[in-house]
This record gives C-alpha cells, structure tokens and sequence, in this order.
C-alpha cells in the first residue's frame, strides 16, 4: 500500500471512528500533497519520496508552531500541535537516533578529512543525501559543527 493509500484508509477510518484531531490532521496532509501535485505540473503525481518530503514540510512547521506556542506561553495551542506532529511522524520514515548521526557525521568528516568548522560545507555535502529522509538537516549541521569545533 502506497503512502497515499494508507492516509486516505486512514482518513476514512478516523471519519467513521470520530476521531475529529486525525480526521483533520489527515486532511490538512492530503491537501498539502495535492497542492504539491498542482506546484508539479504539468509532471502529474507525487512519488514516494516527495510525498515523504511534503509530510516532512509539514512536520517541521508543526515543530515550528510548537517553539512559537512555547515561547508565548500557549499551552492550549502547544498540546495541538504536539498531538499533530504525534501523527504526521507515525507517516514518516524513523527518524536517526543521535548517536547514530555522530557516528555517520564522524564517518564523514573522517571521509572528508576535515579538521575545522570552515571545512563543515563539505562534510554536509557528503552526510547530506545519505540523512535524507531520516534526520532534520538543521540537526545533522549542528552535529557537524560540533565535531568539528573540538
């Protein structure tokens, strides 16, 4: 079954059980990922890994959301959104531990041979595609940064 797939049983399941917050979460993700159709055109459909990449779109404005109902002390907006990102992640691939990231981000900067921050471009451009999908890039340059800067 296709990603699309299992959000639209999904979406038919939340309906009929009355879960309003994953109905609506549902729904908000369908629409992001038509709306990516439509930005595509004339190319048609999304595939896999594009839809991965909207709902990861998604997720990281969820996150976003979060830090800004966190900062202004919005405890009713911040359990929102935290119950939305609960179930855009349940979507998404697993998501790399950190030790697993410093043991790739050594790896490559070994690779690379880098020795100082300045040198953290190339290591990303090498760490990059391999975190793709499974790690917040922000995340994995800050891992970089400080590897680099001991």
């Amino acid at each position: 079954m296709s990603l699309r797939e299992k959000l639209n049983a999904d979406l038919k399941t939340a309906m009929k059980s009355g879960d309003e917050l994953r109905k609506n979460t549902l729904r908000v993700l369908l629409a992001a990922v038509k709306q990516a159709e439509i930005d595509k055109r004339p190319a048609g459909a999304l595939d896999e890994a594009e839809i991965v990449g909207v709902l990861q779109k998604e997720a990281k404005g969820r996150r976003e959301s979060i830090a800004d109902a966190g900062k202004a002390g919005r405890p009713d907006l911040l359990a929102g959104y935290e119950a939305e990102l609960q179930i855009i992640e349940s979507y998404l691939p697993r998501q790399l531990t950190r030790d697993e990231l410093v043991e790739m981000a050594k790896a490559a900067i070994a690779e690379v041979g880098a020795t100082d921050a300045r040198q953290s471009g190339a290591v990303m451009r090498l760490l990059a595609p391999r975190t793709k999908g499974q790690a917040d890039g922000q995340r994995v340059n800050e891992i970089v940064r400080d590897l680099l800067a001991k």
